[in-house]
């Protein structure tokens, strides 16, 4: 597992509240990396416990079942992403297009960086349920709508457009992640960019 601290050896000084929390944040780590070897339905929850380091018990005292850790993790993803990639959208400087190419090579690094995560976000969602799916579904409706207030896609037939472009960049960001081509994300945001200003730049 990648930046996630494990608890010190012997006697510490970390509150009931800190433990908890870093144990919470291993299991997370713990889920995304053995999906990504797994798979959703392949993955039982003691081999998220085993990679975790941590005991059945203490799984059981955070999450109700393997799903609900999902969530969790689903959601812990998210926001990596979404923060990422709305700081820039929303920010002021700059052209729409300029704006956009910021967000979007933001979007692609933090997903090349934690490609375990971006797997979970992007593609073993759908294993996870309708719950799971839905979120998902929202989530990617927010993405549409940022980029229809950044581009003033104020009419259907614009919204649909922007509805195709984000439909156009899942698609190709899930097909580098379901191939392991992590170096191959970064190629994505001229053709990308390109497609944006072609289809949203008024001329």
């Amino acid at each position: 597992m990648s930046g996630v601290e494990r608890l010190p050896r012997g006697r510490h000084k970390l509150s009931r509240e800190d433990v908890a929390g870093r144990q919470r944040d291993r299991m997370l780590a713990a889920l995304a990396d053995v999906l990504t070897e797994r798979g959703y339905a392949n993955t039982p929850v003691a081999a998220v416990i085993e990679r975790a380091g941590v005991s059945r018990e203490t799984f059981y005292q955070q999450f109700a079942s393997k799903q609900d850790c999902f969530i969790a993790a689903f959601e812990d993803a998210v926001g990596d992403i979404a923060t990422a990639l709305f700081t820039e959208l929303g920010a002021s400087e700059g052209t729409p297009l300029e704006r956009f190419d910021r967000g979007l090579r933001v979007y692609l690094a933090t997903l090349a960086a934690e490609p375990a995560k971006a797997r979970l976000f992007l593609v073993e969602t759908y294993a996870a349920g309708p719950g799971a799916i839905a979120r998902r579904a929202e989530i990617q409706a927010q993405f549409v709508d940022g980029i229809a207030t950044l581009f003033g896609a104020r009419t259907k037939s614009k919204r649909a457009v922007c509805e195709a472009l984000v439909g156009a960049i899942v698609a190709l960001v899930t097909a580098r992640i379901v191939s392991d081509n992590v170096a191959g994300l970064a190629a994505l945001r001229a053709p990308i960019v390109e497609l944006a200003g072609a289809t949203l730049v008024k001329r």
